[in-house]
């Protein structure tokens, strides 16, 4: 059974399923709206266990999911929501074992989602050119994850480069993960640390950033098959019969782009400017008034 310990950070939600972080430590004391309750009331107890306020009050404490404590955590810098990060995972196809470089950690939520799908098999890579951000994110990791020796967070410049091993320790990325104002400026130096097949991936909040990555991805002539998207969040009410949309969603937050990185000049010029974009015609498009008792009607 997994129990509270001095130094973990937990979450306790009232009945309004209003959640307050604390960073639980022996001796101290936990106030909310006149009510008081020790930590050393709920340090021992399992996770999930009901509390007491001194005014009779309860809530509910529990160690927060990853998605719950990255919206909770101390920030350094603005966090990229779970939302996201789910998708960055999936589209950048993080798997345990894998060699991944970053830039740009923030306060630490992508960082700790990309630590846990690489595994203790894989490591992550990480440049931070500010010593705050990288100071708060080591906080937020630690606190979380505990020490991550599979981690290794530099104070470096990635729009200088890269680095690499080279000799007899030569070795190379098997994902590039990027979440810097220009990333346009690392293009290069991706094309260089990414091992034939890896992919590259980057976050970017504005329309004119994503519009110059885009373009300096095409214009390298290594990477190919590249997307850029967007992720929209929309949550529901149900109650018993009621059923609608919540009034509130969290909708734009960033573009990801992700692209592969491939042989140089595996198609030339000619042949990519001989494709045509791909149309469609009416009769490829499913009309409402096809559907006959909710069954589609094919020829």
């Amino acid at each position: 059974m997994k129990t509270f310990q001095s130094g973990e950070r937990i979450h306790l939600i009232d009945k309004k399923e209003r959640s307050y972080a604390v960073t639980l430590k022996a001796g101290e004391i936990f106030q909310h709206s006149g009510d008081r309750i020790p930590h050393d009331d709920i340090i021992g107890k399992p996770d999930g266990s009901v509390v007491q306020f001194s005014n009779g009050k309860s809530m509910m404490a529990v160690h927060p999911t990853l998605a719950e404590y990255t919206l909770k955590m101390p920030r350094g810098a603005q966090v990229i929501y779970p939302k996201d990060l789910a998708v960055i995972l999936m589209w950048a196809d993080i798997y345990p074992g894998s060699r991944v470089f970053e830039a740009g950690v923030g306060s630490g939520a992508l960082t700790m989602a990309l630590l846990r799908a690489v595994g203790d098999r894989g490591c992550v890579v990480s440049y931070e050119l500010r010593e705050d951000f990288a100071s708060t994110a080591t906080k937020n990791i630690e606190r979380f994850m505990g020490k991550a020796p599979n981690h290794f967070l530099q104070i470096r410049n990635a729009y200088e480069g890269i680095e690499i091993g080279e000799g007899i320790s030569n070795w190379m990325y098997d994902r590039v993960v990027l979440d810097l104002p220009e990333p346009w400026r690392v293009v290069p130096h991706a094309a260089r640390a990414l091992r034939s097949g890896g992919l590259y991936l980057s976050y970017v909040p504005t329309v004119p950033q994503v519009i110059q990555t885009v373009q300096a991805l095409e214009q390298s002539r290594i990477f190919i098959m590249v997307q850029t998207f967007e992720t929209l969040l929309r949550t529901w009410n149900i109650k018993g019969r009621s059923v609608r949309p919540d009034h509130r969603m969290v909708a734009h937050s960033g573009f990801i782009t992700v692209a592969r990185k491939v042989e140089k000049n595996l198609w030339t010029t000619e042949q990519l400017d001989s494709i045509e974009p791909v149309t469609y015609q009416d009769n490829h498009i499913i009309k409402e008034d096809e559907y006959t008792d909710n069954e589609l009607n094919t020829p």
